[in-house]
């Protein structure tokens, strides 16, 4: 039992032709994959740096050895679609004491700290952190129930509205943080890529890939 709060890290392994498949063609399976493990390194390293208050877990879809260096508890996903993955992860941390539960997609390489802090400090029974494209990067728990998912399509483009109303329908308080941008598709590449300050692990990617 621990009652202190947990934030998990939801990631797939770095497997080229298996992930970041919506950035292929224009690039590579391995230059996608390495960008997949720049994105976690960088999520990892802003986690342990500003969120100490917290306890930190690697949630991957696959057994991975690539970010062993960080030395973060590490566990494999449920089985099932992101619904199912979302509910047992946060499901059964609630049920070992923990206060509150939050699920981090690895998607977000430059959000910012605050984002994440105004869900931590939500008081709402679940605080989504929504996305540009409809959908969400994190979902923040303090209570679970078992449909709390029905009726998403995961990816589409009405993901938060419709995890938004099945909450509700669950009897649960449900609050919405500020927006951010995740990067699935080339747009939000080109979008990343502009950005003034990129987190070292994602910069170093992008400085090999333009060699």
């Amino acid at each position: 039992m621990s009652a202190t709060p947990l934030v998990i890290l939801f990631a797939k392994a770095p497997v080229p032709g298996h992930v970041k498949t919506r950035l292929q063609p224009r690039l590579s399976p391995v230059d996608a994959a390495t960008l997949q493990k720049a994105f976690v390194s960088d999520m990892l390293e802003m986690l342990q740096a500003d969120f100490q208050m917290v306890d930190l877990e690697l949630h991957t879809d696959a057994p991975t050895g690539d970010w062993a260096c960080y030395g973060v508890s590490q566990k494999l996903q449920a089985a099932g679609d992101l619904g199912a993955k979302l509910l047992f992860a946060l499901t059964s941390a609630l049920a070992d004491g923990r206060p509150q539960v939050t699920v981090l997609g690895s998607d977000v390489p430059t959000l910012p700290a605050s984002r994440l802090r105004t869900l931590l400090a939500s008081l709402a029974d679940v605080a989504l952190g929504p996305t540009s494209d409809g959908g969400y990067y994190a979902i923040a728990c303090r209570k679970t129930h078992p449909r709390m998912f029905d009726g998403v399509a995961w990816s589409g483009p009405q993901a938060l509205e419709e995890t938004e109303r099945a909450i509700r329908r669950c009897g649960m308080t449900v609050e919405t943080g500020s927006e951010w941008f995740d990067v699935d598709k080339p747009a939000d590449l080109d979008r990343l890529l502009t950005a003034a300050d990129l987190p070292r692990h994602t910069a170093g990617w992008y400085k090999s890939w333009l060699a």
